[in-house]
């Protein structure tokens, strides 16, 4: 069953994309959800089964594997890849907020969200889990199933539960060597205040 076009970017017949902020071209797949007030860039790929709460924001040329919820107070920046079965949060202290003793807590979203930001062109591998308020540095790579307690670096690479940095990555997803340079492209890094910055892109 193919896309239907609406407007300047394409949805399954199967899913249900409520938001009016979807950019052009993007495709959204059989049975995802994107709620009002969500908003999605433009060439995105929002794959089967993927739910996005009003509030979660998505860059520009971001794919969503299958099976991943984007909840209130995520932000996903562009060219950032998000493998399937990803887990977010964003309350660090959940209780059900009809639960009496709770409830003024949970009148205000200030008072329980907790941020998380995937930097621009960060990979989060299959079945990851990232704990609410954490920042991924710009082409971070997570490797599949990390438990990601607390920031990441731009370029690190991260494995493990809970996620520790194993090395570096280059922009095009392979390890860096020890010298910073990367043997399958030929790109070179230096260190940087926020950790690596990549010499090609370093004005962008």
């Amino acid at each position: 069953m193919s896309t239907t076009e609406i407007g300047s970017h394409q949805v399954h017949p199967r899913a249900l994309c409520e938001s009016e902020h979807i950019g052009e071209g993007t495709r959204i797949w059989a049975f995802a959800h994107v709620m009002h007030g969500a908003e999605v860039g433009a060439a995105c790929n929002i794959g089967e089964h993927v739910f996005l709460e009003r509030g979660a924001r998505v860059g520009d040329r971001v794919t969503i594997k299958n099976g991943v919820c984007l909840w209130d107070g995520v932000t996903i920046e562009d060219d950032a890849f998000i493998g399937p079965g990803v887990i977010f949060t964003n309350d660090r202290y959940p209780r059900s907020p009809r639960l009496e003793a709770v409830q003024a807590r949970y009148a205000h979203a200030e008072n329980w969200r907790e941020p998380t930001t995937v930097g621009r062109g960060a990979s989060i591998g299959a079945g990851s889990i990232l704990l609410c308020g954490v920042t991924i540095g710009a082409f971070a790579m997570i490797g599949a199933a990390a438990l990601v307690t607390r920031d990441v670096l731009a370029h690190a690479w991260m494995l493990g539960r809970p996620a520790r940095r194993v090395g570096w990555a280059c922009v095009c997803g392979r390890k860096l060597d020890a010298g910073l340079c990367c043997g399958a492209c030929g790109r070179r890094h230096r260190s940087g205040a926020a950790g690596l910055i990549c010499e090609e892109i370093a004005h962008a």
